[in-house]
């Protein structure tokens, strides 16, 4: 379940105002959610390693709902997805052409089907230095059943910018990957009132709709803590920046302990 951008803004409000602290705008409020969310969005990788250590050496709790390292695994899962990549004959590999931002790439999966027998293999990921020595070499070249790829940059059409290509040897007929996305910008978007107020526009609007978070309903506290943090910034109150710093480390110190 995702965060209700609204529900977050209008707390962020609440707790400004309350002590009269000041206002942020919409447009302020959006920027420091995007900041805010990419940066609860980064951490999930280097938690996850350190919870994983913890699994590794049984130091982690595997109590059915407190299991810390599946936690912070089901927090991506709304970022995972397996897609299919379009071979661009331009750039001589395989691109991705939906309309999410690539995070990171998982398994990769080279399917032939030209061939007998039909195989689907899993693909080795490799630097573009390593992938040369290894297929000039007869003993190491790849094959339908141990292929390698390394992953370059190159403009597939009708696109004007850079994008990820993934190229492969030997080349499948289709290649899957797994991959992580990174999430969608949140958006508080409003309506002008009769009195010139700010009338929030929901996420269902037909338009003008607002974005929620993307992040797990868990993480709603951990959004308010550090847009307020920003907050004090842009408004110049340190007793803000204070207090919502210290907040947010004893909301981490609990959530690693």
């Amino acid at each position: 379940m995702a965060v209700n951008i609204n529900t977050v803004y209008t707390t962020v409000l609440y707790i400004l105002n309350k002590e009269q602290r000041g206002y942020i705008t919409p447009a302020e409020f959006n920027s420091l959610a995007v900041q805010v969310q990419d940066e609860i969005f980064q951490a999930y990788f280097p938690d996850g390693n350190q919870l994983n250590r913890k699994n590794q050496t049984n130091a982690e709790n595997d109590t059915e709902f407190f299991n810390m390292f599946k936690d912070a695994s089901y927090k991506l899962y709304p970022f995972e997805s397996d897609q299919a990549f379009t071979y661009d004959a331009g750039n001589l590999g395989f691109a991705y052409t939906g309309a999410k931002t690539l995070f990171k790439l998982g398994e990769i999966i080279s399917t032939y089907t030209s061939t007998v027998p039909n195989t689907a293999s899993v693909t080795q990921l490799a630097s573009k230095k390593d992938y040369t020595e290894i297929t000039k070499s007869k003993l190491t070249k790849p094959s339908n059943s141990y292929p390698l790829c390394y992953t370059t940059n190159g403009v597939v059409a009708p696109a004007t910018t850079s994008q990820l290509i993934i190229k492969v040897s030997p080349k499948p007929d289709s290649l899957s990957v797994n991959c992580i996305f990174s999430p969608t910008a949140p958006s508080w978007k409003f309506n002008v009132g009769g009195l010139g107020q700010y009338v929030f526009s929901a996420t269902t609007a037909v338009s003008n709709a607002s974005i929620d978070f993307e992040l797990d309903i868990s993480e709603q506290t951990n959004l308010i803590i550090n847009i307020l943090k920003y907050c004090g910034i842009i408004i110049r109150d340190p007793e803000i920046v204070q207090a919502a710093s210290q907040q947010a480390q004893q909301v981490e110190i609990n959530e690693k302990s």
